[in-house]
């Protein structure tokens, strides 16, 4: 009887794993460094613990690998992204990076030769500002390079489409077409100039072929390669769509969803058919969730729909788009709330910032507990808004790199008088709000690199300029790392799951080239990730 009760009895623990020989650095939960040397995991790929230099190693386990002395560091969590996009772009005609229209209107003809296959060519990645064109492209422009089918592109922050006249005429939208709320059909005297800000894209979208499954899964694949192949192992997905997550599904079904992601649906009607009743368990291992809502309160400065509290410095006439009234934004924040959904809205202009805020102070009244609201870009904000964001739990949802490339035309957009609460970092947190830092890919490159150095640097890639753009608002080194690990993984609600290498998180790491905290900005940048690991396994290794 004795036997059999001891067979009944658990079997004693002890460590299965070990990644050892590595020059290991991580955040403590109060955002310390701490290095390490040793990290000892469990099989199903949980930090058991953190090992220094003299520390025993264990004796019994099931793997062992030797890093060589390499640098480790947590896996990055990027908290606002836009997954499938970043796969149909590298699918898709990118003109991410043209310096000009004619390179443009070159790599769109090529492209066009080179796909004769494809009925309408889509795509993105443009940018007029970085053109110098000083106007917003026409369907002029794309018919002098393809006028045999449809096209259309949308602008780099993907708040306005450019449009050819063969893809207006199929949309079926003239002169007599009125912009709905919340966009703006661009004007060349009575008729559509083919440029669609914000909700009036969808007059040119809705004409566009659906996408079938099989091209879904094949975007998802190269969107999850380039996320680990720059550290990323979770990220935010902002606005996933019913197909969008069912493409996650079949991923995970699959046994190929490498990433983590944290999923707000698009908008109230996709988030419920989602979750029904509320947000959805963690599935495959801590793998995906739809965790909230993602809603959209305005558009974008490089398309002036960024909404303003006043009239734009260069464009007297304009305010920018606000996408709901008061009323529907608290009755839709409401509705999400009531099941438990996260709400995270999508606000750019100090009057978008206002009227989300105004709204969650109402709301905190009805909606208690650890509601984590979140505030996507937060990035013009009124100076008197400031000290609301640390109220109420509020998480300021920022990307240091749409600093770096919007600063001359924020200067441009706003003037010189309006820029004190614009990107306020550093504010954020001294007002008590919580940072977590992303990219907002494809918008920009999802490398957390290149955002990290500019969190605390306030600077591009090519040091400008000197000593930084508004510096009073730079934050420390470590307050950006522990904003694009930590903060991203609190802002999802998992920072029980990951985002630091610590006892009982999932071991989710990156080896890289160089220690990140001794580098100076432009070596920081220079980083190269040589392996990816998410839940103690291997899923990415350069080459």
């Amino acid at each position: 009887m004795f036997a059999v009760m001891l067979a009944l009895l658990p079997a004693p623990a002890f460590a299965d794993a070990l990644v050892d020989n590595v020059d290991g650095i991580t955040l403590d939960a109060d955002g310390k460094v701490v290095r390490f040397t040793g990290l000892v995991l469990t099989t199903d790929g949980k930090v058991v613990r953190l090992l220094g230099e003299k520390d025993k190693r264990p004796e019994k386990l099931d793997w062992r690998a030797d890093m060589k002395g390499r640098v480790m560091l947590p896996g990055f969590v990027d908290a606002h992204g836009h997954v499938m996009e970043l796969g149909f772009r590298a699918l898709e005609l990118d003109l991410s990076g043209t310096k000009s229209l004619d390179e443009a209107k070159a790599r769109i003809a090529a492209y066009a030769a080179a796909n004769p296959e494809r009925k309408w060519i889509l795509g993105g990645g443009w940018n007029q500002e970085a053109w110098g064109l000083g106007r917003f492209p026409t369907a002029a422009d794309l018919d002098a390079v393809v006028a045999d089918r449809p096209v259309f592109l949308s602008r780099v922050d993907g708040h306005a489409g450019w449009a050819n006249s063969a893809a207006i005429k199929a949309a079926g939208v003239t002169a007599k077409s009125v912009s709905p709320p919340g966009g703006r059909i661009e004007k060349a005297g009575l008729l559509p100039s083919g440029v669609f800000v914000d909700a009036a894209q969808e007059l040119i979208r809705k004409a566009v072929p659906a996408i079938q499954p099989k091209e879904r899964d094949v975007a998802f694949v190269k969107a999850q390669t380039a996320l680990l192949s720059m550290g990323i192992t979770a990220t935010a997905d902002m606005g996933t769509t019913v197909d969008e997550w069912l493409t996650y599904r079949r991923m995970g079904d699959r046994g190929a969803l490498r990433v983590r992601i944290m999923s707000y649906g698009s908008g109230i009607d996709d988030t419920v058919r989602i979750g029904g009743t509320g947000p959805t368990p963690w599935l495959y291992a801590d793998k995906l969730k739809l965790v909230g809502v993602k809603l959209y309160g305005d558009g974008a400065l490089g398309s002036r729909g960024a909404w303003l509290k006043a009239p734009y410095a260069d464009a007297p006439r304009e305010r920018g788009l606000g996408f709901m009234t008061d009323t529907v934004i608290r009755n839709l924040m409401s509705r999400a709330a009531m099941d438990n959904y996260q709400v995270a809205v999508h606000a750019i202009g100090d009057a978008a910032n206002a009227q989300v805020l105004g709204a969650v102070e109402e709301l905190a009244e009805t909606y208690k507990g650890d509601r984590r609201w979140r505030i996507e870009h937060a990035q013009i904000v009124d100076p008197a808004d400031l000290k609301r964001f640390g109220q109420h739990g509020i998480i300021a949802s920022m990307q240091p790199v749409h600093q770096t490339s919007d600063r001359t035309m924020a200067e441009a957009r706003l003037g010189a008088a309006r820029l004190a609460g614009a990107y306020a970092w550093k504010s954020m947190l001294a007002n008590g709000s919580r940072l977590a830092f992303g990219s907002d890919y494809p918008v920009e490159s999802p490398d957390p690199f290149a955002g990290w150095a500019a969190a605390f640097t306030r600077q591009g890639a090519d040091d400008q300029p000197f000593g930084g753009w508004q510096p009073q608002e730079a934050v420390t080194r470590e307050q950006a790392w522990a904003a694009f690990t930590q903060g991203g993984a609190y802002a999802g609600f998992a920072e029980d799951k990951f985002g630091r290498l610590g006892v009982g998180q999932r071991a989710d790491f990156v080896i890289v080239d160089r220690d990140p905290i001794a580098a100076s900005a432009a070596e920081l940048r220079a980083t190269k990730v040589q392996e990816t690991w998410v839940g103690g396994e291997k899923v990415w290794e350069r080459k």
